[in-house]
């Protein structure tokens, strides 16, 4: 018989740890570290199976749990367990992230809840708005409409509309979109990794002098850094705000 496996979407290991717990119906500040490893190394397998992409997160909590497994497991003397309070729990932890994992969760819905609630904005001139008829002293309706003819209403009206046009904001309007990121630091990379070859050195401001804009010159610089956090390049500069010599870096060094 065919055995029918859905993997849900998980934002992040402790949004599967949260699953789990909530499924177990357990208290957060209890958890059974024994079941719970097991079902997180389970679904981890599943994923495998399916290729699906297993962050390092994932990996560094699965090993944390299986560290946390193998202490409670350990024997504990007399001594020890007479001395074992909370702060020895080695869950307390993990618990603690959980938690605060939790209440930044919860605060996100919120705030996607209010975004997907937010309506159209107009933003208008600060203005002092004056009472007319202080409460004391109202003005029947039919004393306000005397001798005003329809005539005289529509140029009220259009006078109205001129004054509330008058007082818009149009010079700070607030951007409606976020235009795309013209260049990429993983291109880059890909482009540097091109032209920089073991052996052979390489001037930064050679590679740059190609570029259009300040931005692809920033984009650049990120990449190349990235590059030598990688190890994939070396650098050279003799001192601040001289040239920089890149060489690539052979793959068996």
């Amino acid at each position: 018989m065919s055995i029918n496996i859905k993997i849900q979407n998980f934002e992040g290991p402790f949004d599967l740890l949260l699953h789990l717990i909530k499924k177990n119906e357990m208290d957060i500040y209890d958890i059974q570290i024994y079941e719970i490893t097991s079902q997180y190394l389970q679904y981890l397998n599943e994923m495998k199976e399916m290729d699906l992409d297993i962050t390092s997160e994932f990996i560094v909590i699965a090993a944390t749990l299986i560290e946390i497994k193998s202490k409670l497991l350990l024997p504990v003397s007399k001594n020890e367990e007479e001395e074992n309070t909370e702060e020895k729990d080695p869950r307390k932890e993990l618990i603690e992230r959980l938690v605060e994992y939790k209440k930044f969760k919860y605060i996100a819905q919120i705030l996607r809840a209010k975004e997907e609630g937010t309506g159209v904005m107009y933003p208008k001139k600060a203005e002092i708005i004056e009472d007319l008829n202080p409460k004391n002293n109202v003005v029947p309706l039919n004393e306000i409409l005397k001798d005003i003819t329809m005539l005289d209403l529509y140029n009220i009206y259009n006078n109205l509309l001129h004054i509330y046009e008058s007082k818009m904001n149009t010079a700070n309007v607030i951007q409606r979109e976020i235009p795309v990121d013209s260049f990429k630091i993983e291109d880059k990379m890909d482009h540097l990794k091109e032209i920089i070859h073991p052996g052979k050195k390489l001037y930064f401001s050679s590679i740059i002098k190609d570029c259009g804009s300040k931005i692809e010159v920033v984009v650049t610089f990120l990449a190349l850094l990235e590059l030598i956090k990688l190890k994939s390049v070396k650098v050279l500069q003799e001192k601040s705000f001289t040239e920089i010599y890149i060489e690539g870096v052979d793959a068996d060094e």
